[in-house]
C-alpha cells in the first residue's frame, strides 16, 4: 500500500503501525488473506479506522468513502460493496484486531518507555468496565436486563507521564460480572499496582494477591463486614477520616486470610468513599491520591463514547459489535502514536480533527498546521481610554474646533 511519495504523507504516518512484521506474521500464519482478491484484512483494517476518524454512520457511507480520489488511491481499493464489507464484518477473524491492539500497545510502549507518574508508584493499571446499551429486539444475543441488552468492554488502563493508554481489553456480554474478568485484567507481578472499583471485590482473589505479593487498591461495598484489628494514626486536618488494619468477610464463609487496610477518605467532590489496600507502607494521603487517579478511565471512556463510533453498530452478530469496538482502541492507539510523533502537548481531538482535513497533506504541513497558534479575528473587549478622550476634546476646544461636539451623531469614544 506504500507508493511513490506515500511515505512522507500523513496517511501513511497515520497507518504505518499497522503494518508490522508482527502483524504480517498472524495473518499469514492464519491464512487470513486466503482466497482473497479484493478486500484484504490490511484494507478492511484501514477501511474500519477511516470509518471510525470520519464518524461515518453506516456500511454505505463506509462504501461510498472510496468515491474520494485520493482515499481509494491510498488505500488501492477502486470499490467495495457495502454487503462485502458487512460480510467481513461477519466473517474476519476477531483474533486479528485483538491482535493488532495489543501490538500497538506494545509499540507506544517502546515509544514512551511507560515511564510511571511518581517513581516510588511504580506500574499503575487502572481497570474497569464501560456498559453499551443496545437494543434488545435486534440484538438478541446481548440480553442484559428484562427490555434492555447491551455489550460491556472490561479494560485496563496504563497510567503513565504522557497520560493513559488501554493496555488490555476484553469484550463481553454486559450480563457478565465484572469480578469475573479479574484473571484477564489484573496484572499479577511485583512492582505494579492495581486499581479497581468495588465491582471487582473476591475476597479469595484478595488472598491470593496478598500471597504473591500483589498490590492493589478498591473501594469497598457498604454492607460489607469488616473486623477492626487495630486503628492507626491520622493526620489532623487531612481528608483521611479513618485509618485501620481488617480483617474483611464472615466467619466459615467469606473471610479473608490476611488482614488489609481500610482508609476513609473523600473523592473529588467531596464524597465519602471507603479503599481496602493490602499496601501497608505508603501513607493513607497518598494511597487515596492513587485511588483518585481511577476517574482517568472514567475520562477514557467518556472520551471514546463522544468522539469515536462506538454507540451504533454496523452489524447485528456479536462478532461484527466486538470487531468495531476493538475497531475503535485500535483508532484511539493511532491517534496517540502521532500524538507521540509529532511531541504534541495539546488535545488528542485537535489531532483528530486536523486528520480529518489534512490527512492527505504531507506529514510536515499536518505537523505545522498542527503547532500553528490560532489566528485571532477578534481583537476582544477594547478597554477604553477615558483619559486620552478627554485630553483629545479638551485641545479640541482650546483650539476651536469643537464645534462637531453639536453634532448629536458625534461619539468621542471612535477616536
Amino acid at each position: 500500500m506504500q507508493g511513490k511519495g506515500t511515505i512522507k504523507s500523513t496517511f501513511f504516518q497515520l497507518f504505518e503501525p499497522i503494518f508490522s512484521q508482527n502483524f504480517y506474521q498472524l495473518l499469514q500464519k492464519l491464512e487470513v488473506d486466503k482466497y482473497v482478491k479484493k478486500l484484504t484484512a490490511l484494507k478492511f483494517i484501514i477501511l474500519m479506522v477511516f470509518a471510525q476518524l470520519e464518524q461515518l454512520t453506516c456500511l454505505r457511507e463506509i462504501s461510498n468513502s472510496l468515491n474520494n480520489n485520493k482515499f481509494s488511491k491510498m488505500i488501492k481499493l477502486d470499490s467495495i460493496s457495502f454487503s462485502q464489507i458487512s460480510r467481513k464484518l461477519r466473517s474476519m477473524m476477531l483474533e486479528t484486531v485483538e491482535f493488532l491492539f495489543r501490538d500497538l500497545v506494545r509499540q507506544v510502549g517502546i515509544q514512551t518507555g511507560f515511564k510511571p507518574i511518581r517513581q516510588e508508584l511504580g506500574r499503575l493499571y487502572l481497570i474497569d468496565s464501560s456498559t453499551i446499551s443496545l437494543c434488545l429486539t435486534r440484538y438478541r444475543w446481548a440480553s442484559f436486563r428484562k427490555t434492555k441488552g447491551g455489550i460491556k468492554i472490561h479494560l485496563r488502563l496504563r497510567l503513565f507521564k504522557q497520560g493513559v493508554l488501554p493496555d488490555a481489553a476484553i469484550i463481553t456480554p454486559a450480563k457478565v460480572a465484572d469480578k469475573t474478568q479479574m484473571d484477564g485484567l489484573v496484572v499479577e507481578e511485583k512492582g505494579v499496582f492495581n486499581v479497581f472499583d468495588r465491582a471487582y471485590l473476591d475476597y479469595k482473589k484478595f488472598d491470593d494477591y496478598c500471597e504473591n505479593g500483589i498490590l492493589f487498591a478498591s473501594r469497598l461495598k457498604k454492607n460489607a463486614l469488616v473486623e477492626v484489628v487495630k486503628k492507626l494514626p491520622v493526620t489532623p486536618g487531612s481528608k483521611i477520616k479513618r485509618d485501620c488494619i481488617v480483617i474483611l468477610g464472615k466467619d466459615g464463609f467469606t473471610k479473608m486470610h490476611h488482614p488489609l487496610r481500610y482508609i476513609e477518605t473523600e473523592d473529588l467532590e467531596g464524597n465519602q468513599i471507603i479503599i481496602i489496600t493490602n499496601d501497608f507502607k505508603m501513607s493513607a494521603e497518598e494511597i487515596g491520591d492513587i485511588y483518585r487517579y481511577r476517574w482517568q478511565i472514567e475520562l477514557f471512556f467518556k472520551w471514546i463514547k463522544q468522539h469515536l463510533h462506538v454507540k451504533h453498530f454496523y452489524g447485528l452478530t456479536q462478532q461484527a459489535v466486538e470487531m468495531q469496538l476493538y475497531i475503535a482502541l485500535i483508532t484511539y492507539c493511532l491517534l496517540k502514536i502521532i500524538q507521540l510523533k509529532t511531541g504534541y502537548k495539546g488535545p488528542l481531538l485537535q489531532i483528530q480533527r486536523l486528520l480529518n482535513t489534512c490527512l492527505y497533506e504531507p506529514f510536515p504541513c499536518f505537523v505545522r498546521r498542527l503547532y500553528r497558534k490560532p489566528e485571532r479575528i477578534s481583537k476582544g473587549r477594547r478597554k477604553i481610554d477615558h483619559e486620552r478622550i478627554y485630553q483629545e476634546t479638551l485641545r479640541q476646544v482650546i483650539a476651536g474646533e469643537a464645534d462637531h461636539l453639536d453634532d448629536l451623531t458625534y461619539d468621542p469614544v471612535i477616536l
